[in-house]
């Protein structure tokens, strides 16, 4: 017998996609697609062969507004139809009642999450560059739309990105530090010495990489993992995903690095790409870039000092590795500024 995962109350979703899903065919098969401390995705196979995704924050006590399925639910069903792909959204439960927590409902699309070099070294050869450059053509494609004619006028404050952003992380810093590490001192201030103008205000996803994404035959078939998505400088979408596209023998940002595969189309193509599909200005792609490995460091870091004060259960994690890449990234944003 098939054991429902943590954070499924079968019989209550059942009962709630006979209302609401139109077709769906009692029994319902649920499993864990991706865990973790983020957003919890289920697939939700039906007796008649059809497929949904469900989306739930993690088990546990979490803070409502790092875990807002509604805001996630609106986004996607806002950007839905254009350019940018994303599943179709079916449904969304709001108040808890059903599952235990607040769920929205989607398509499930068919395809691979490149979340590694082994996973993108089965792309075929042939592929790897027509995908880079729908990538960068979804990305250009995303940073196009008004987000008030999509109705995402109102998602987040739209001038002052990078300020705002700096005085968030540096302030996640200072208090989740677990030592001292003058580097993110100076970073931060040559960030906020060096800023550039902000050039209107895009719908910045957040985390736009290609393991957030479904791809096939050279196409991204959908962009998933929209919780970080806000109103903003849409060059900072840019710098992260240059991070995170790094070529053979080339040390990943993060824990990995999809196009270390090889065969992928080079940074300095997809940069050209965005600059002829957008018009913009990209000379200072490598404060951006700077920008990012600075963030994600404190985010690393906050990551180690959860793990120390015991609040992530498991410590058996090795903490010098945590260490080594908040040290790797301190070093990667500072070399890009020119330190």
């Amino acid at each position: 017998m098939r054991q429902t995962p943590a954070g499924i109350d079968a019989e209550g979703l059942t009962a709630w996609f006979q209302l609401y899903v139109p077709g769906v065919v009692a029994p319902l098969r649920f499993s864990l697609i991706a865990g973790g401390h983020s957003n919890l995705t289920f697939k939700v196979d039906d007796a008649a062969g059809s497929a949904y995704v469900l989306r739930r924050p993690p088990t546990g006590q979490v803070l409502a507004t790092a875990h807002d399925m509604g805001r996630e639910h609106t986004i996607i069903s806002a950007v839905h139809g254009g350019d940018v792909p994303v599943p179709r959204t079916i449904g969304v439960e709001h108040e808890g009642a059903v599952n235990g927590a607040p769920f929205y409902v989607m398509d499930f699309v068919e395809g691979a999450v490149l979340h590694d070099e082994e996973l993108a070294a089965e792309v075929p050869v042939s592929e790897r560059e027509v995908l880079g450059d729908h990538v960068i053509e979804v990305l250009a494609a995303l940073h196009a739309l008004d987000p008030d004619e999509v109705g995402l006028g109102e998602l987040g404050k739209k001038a002052d990105y990078i300020p705002r952003q700096l005085r968030r992380w540096s302030k996640q810093w200072e208090q989740s530090k677990t030592r001292e590490l003058p580097a993110m001192e100076d970073i931060h201030r040559v960030l906020e010495e060096r800023m550039p103008e902000q050039i209107g205000a895009s719908i910045v996803h957040g985390d736009y990489r290609m393991g957030n994404m479904i791809t096939g035959e050279g196409r991204v078939l959908a962009v998933l993992d929209w919780e970080l998505c806000t109103l903003g400088d849409a060059m900072a979408d840019v710098g992260y995903l240059m991070n995170n596209w790094i070529g053979p023998g080339e040390a990943p940002a993060g824990t990995s690095g999809p196009t270390a595969a090889g065969g992928f189309a080079s940074r300095d193509h997809l940069i050209g790409r965005y600059q002829d599909l957008t018009g913009r200005d990209v000379s200072q792609v490598d404060y951006y870039r700077a920008f990012s490995h600075w963030r994600l460091a404190a985010i690393v870091e906050g990551v180690l000092n959860r793990y120390l004060n015991g609040a992530m259960g498991d410590q058996d994690g090795d903490t010098d590795l945590f260490r080594l890449q908040v040290d790797n990234l301190a070093a990667n944003s500072l070399a890009l500024l020119g330190g």
